[in-house]
């Protein structure tokens, strides 16, 4: 049977749903690890900063390396560390001495896949033959989205069913995904990178202003669609008070429904919409899920505004890329790979930074009376203040898209 570019778009949109398992299996067994191993917040926000900082040691490694071992050998290397790390999250907290010691060091693992999976997936799909680019990438990145929801499906179904007792089963599942894509990358025809002699230096992309924008712009998208993803789950449980198969479909598994819609319809219609109009559109969209979430308190209506959230941070990401690839359309391996690098950079510390915030402030006398006043207990009020910390970022992605508006309209007169 003839193996065609097809097989291969199909193998990078399983990519994409093995890196969706990565990021978002673990947040769903974080009240777990809080209840069974008694770790705090600020610990569990930790784990995001491993991943997510682990990721960005890969992107930065294959910036120099990728394009020389190659993108097959890269693709097959993404997927057996993908697959180690989530077998190794169900077996290392038994087998280390301290459990957070043993989940912390499967993260680190399937995070080298995770870095390497987002530095060569969307540069193999931008070399297929093929026009419409941007609607491509919004495409793909929809896969994402939907590895995102039929994990948070699947894995709560089976918690309901199985009990959280045997938790440990459900990695060997999600292992099986990146275990098959990786026979995938075995055989699918890849086009080469492009070449030392055509691609843009990393010196020029790191000296244009434009460029560093577009940086400051993977920072915010990161950030603010992470922190919602990673907490919602926890915060729609002890946050809000509703139980953690109405939180996680409600929350998580909603915010992936309403992502991948928006990247669907960009995917579809993107060639006829002003791209920086709307990252604009979705960065004031995204200040207002965040508000509704945090400041509504009927949980319902607050669980409505973080899934929203999905849909205003569904083109952040691979909006951001396309901009850059069009500016850029020979900056090869390694412009992708600095962007996905600072686009971990805030998907770390968004989260993180949401965690430490939200521990902090149950210290606070001031915002605890404020929460007794509201008739929330300490962990609430703590949640809901972490959350509110980050909706910095997409008031920062607005401001970037804005310069980055004035660059363009400056080049143009120039």
């Amino acid at each position: 049977m003839k193996v065609t570019y097809k097989k291969t778009l199909y193998a990078c949109y399983l990519g994409f749903i093995t890196l969706a398992i990565v990021n978002n299996f673990a947040p769903l067994l974080f009240v777990i690890f809080h209840e069974e191993f008694g770790i705090s917040f600020e610990r569990i926000g930790r784990l995001i900063l491993v991943n997510f900082t682990t990721q960005m040691v890969v992107d930065f490694l294959a910036i120099k390396y990728v394009d020389r071992i190659g993108y097959r050998k890269a693709a097959i290397l993404s997927h057996f560390f993908s697959a180690l790390g989530l077998i190794g999250l169900g077996v290392f907290p038994r087998l280390f001495p301290s459990p957070y010691i043993g989940i912390a060091v499967a993260v680190a693992i399937y995070a080298i896949g995770g870095g390497l999976n987002e530095v060569i997936i969307s540069p193999i799909v931008e070399s297929l033959p093929g026009d419409a680019k941007a609607s491509a990438m919004s495409l793909l990145h929809s896969f994402y989205c939907w590895g995102q929801l039929g994990v948070v499906v699947i894995t709560t179904i089976l918690i309901k069913l199985l009990g959280t007792q045997i938790w440990y089963i459900l990695p060997f599942i999600w292992a099986l995904v990146p275990i098959y894509n990786l026979y995938n990358f075995t055989r699918v025809p890849l086009r080469a990178a492009v070449s030392e002699r055509e691609k843009t230096p990393i010196s020029e992309l790191l000296s244009s202003r434009i460029f560093l924008i577009a940086i400051l712009l993977m920072i915010s998208a990161g950030a603010s669609e992470l922190t919602m993803a990673q907490w919602s789950s926890l915060f729609a449980e002890m946050g809000l008070g509703v139980s953690k198969v109405m939180g996680d479909l409600l929350g998580p598994a909603l915010f992936a429904v309403f992502m991948g819609i928006g990247r669907v319809v960009y995917g579809i219609w993107g060639e006829k919409i002003d791209l920086k109009k709307a990252l604009m559109g979705s960065s004031i969209l995204c200040i207002l899920c965040y508000t509704v979430a945090v400041f509504i308190r009927i949980p319902i209506i607050s669980l409505l505004g973080s899934s929203l959230c999905g849909l205003s941070v569904s083109l952040m990401w691979p909006g951001t890329l396309s901009l850059s690839a069009g500016m850029y359309p020979k900056g090869g391996t390694s412009m992708f790979g600095i962007l996905a690098l600072f686009g971990d950079v805030g998907a770390s510390l968004g989260p993180w930074l949401a965690g430490l915030v939200s521990d902090l402030a149950q210290t606070s006398p001031m915002l605890l009376d404020l929460g007794r006043a509201r008739a929330l207990d300490p962990e609430q009020m703590g949640l809901k203040v972490g959350l509110f910390t980050a909706m910095v970022f997409p008031i920062i992605l607005f401001v970037g898209v804005k310069l980055l508006k004035k660059e363009g309209l400056a080049r143009n007169k120039r």
